[in-house]
């Protein structure tokens, strides 16, 4: 048992991946020991490089493993190569520790192609689940939604789109807590005409199907940081370059305001005087605050870090891996799904399919 009487959690952290690692994974693990008395981290990386950081902090040392692992794997490894020849790499072995049930979750800001070929290699998908999707959580003037899917799958089709559909509102009533998320699927307009046949064909699933959900049609970009679902279904391409300019558009306007502020005396004193209210904002809308998306769909929990993170990014990243052991999301969305008769018979499909 971990502090306070709560069962410890076990984190298997790749060690190696990430632009800054193996410095910011230590760095990050500290910071959210603090938080998380109760975690134990495994971390799986080169040990020549790692042990003297964990050395460095003997609370963190107290609560933590190292298994090496030779082989790294790199950002631009083809995801089909990596799974072939990453069988010693610290993303595979700290994704091994999960499926053998030795860690809870596994951490990584990786090659994400490479993440999920062995994620789903290892760990498997859900049944009635043909690909596992990355979820993560932003947040809106409401409260928070999710988006899914932020890169795992370049090209989908209808039934994907559905299925993605289905783990985003579990994933929103079990973890968000709403009684009865709403659902949209990202598109170029809101007219029903609009639209690739892939996105159509779910559209006219999701209306037509017998699955109870709360589905609301069509949503543009502009809905996504506006709340106007808490569910936001996309295929992988779209989904990343829309996070992706999300991010890039905060660092902008960041970037704005601070030359905006510094340009004379009377904005200084400006700032100064805005200063709380702007430092409030910072912390809201700031992206490691939601940094760690997890893989749904499958049956074990993995988090994809972004790989460009510092150490307080890692270890929200962290967080909401303990946060998801915590709560046994796998076995919860495994359960939603039976429950809306989703299953490798009963999967949703086109008539095409």
């Amino acid at each position: 048992m971990g502090a306070e009487g709560r069962p410890e959690l076990r984190l298997a952290l790749d060690a190696m991946g990430g632009d800054r690692a193996p410095d910011m994974v230590v760095a990050g693990a500290e910071i959210a020991r603090a938080r998380h008395p109760n975690a134990r981290f495994l971390f799986v990386g080169d040990e020549v490089r790692v042990r003297p950081l964990i050395d460095r902090l003997p609370a963190l040392r107290a609560v933590s493993d190292l298994r090496h692992a030779t082989d790294v794997v790199t950002d631009d490894a083809k995801p089909s190569v990596a799974l072939r020849a990453g069988r010693q790499s610290s993303m595979r072995l700290a994704i091994n520790a999960v499926g053998e049930g030795e860690a809870d979750a596994m951490v990584s800001a990786g090659n994400t192609g490479a993440l999920m070929a062995m994620a789903k290699f290892v760990l498997k998908t859900a049944p009635g689940i043909d690909r596992p999707a990355i979820a993560t959580v932003l947040p809106t003037p409401r409260g928070q939604s999710v988006m899914l899917d932020l890169g795992a799958n370049v090209d989908c089709d209808a039934n994907n789109l559905v299925q993605f559909a289905i783990m985003g509102e579990v994933f929103a009533r079990t973890i968000l807590g709403l009684e009865r998320p709403t659902i949209g699927i990202l598109n170029v307009g809101s007219e029903e005409q609009k639209g690739h046949e892939e996105v159509r064909a779910a559209h006219a699933l999701l209306r037509g199907n017998k699955l109870n959900l709360a589905y609301q049609g069509f949503v543009e970009g502009d809905d996504i940081t506006a709340g106007t679902v808490d569910v936001i279904v996309t295929d992988g391409f779209t989904g990343n370059v829309a996070l992706k300019t999300a991010e890039g558009t905060a660092r902008l306007y960041a970037q704005l305001l601070r030359e905006a502020f510094s340009s004379s005396l009377m904005a200084k004193l400006g700032y100064a005087l805005a200063r709380p209210a702007l430092t409030r904002v910072r912390k809201r809308v700031d992206p490691r605050r939601y940094n760690g998306a997890i893989l749904l769909g499958l049956n074990g929990i993995a988090i994809k870090s972004h790989g460009g993170t510092d150490a307080v990014g890692f270890a929200h990243a962290i967080g909401v891996a303990i946060s998801l052991s915590a709560v046994g999301v796998v076995g919860r969305i495994q359960d939603e799904l039976q429950r809306f008769g989703v299953s490798p018979q009963a999967a949703p499909r086109t008539a095409a399919g």
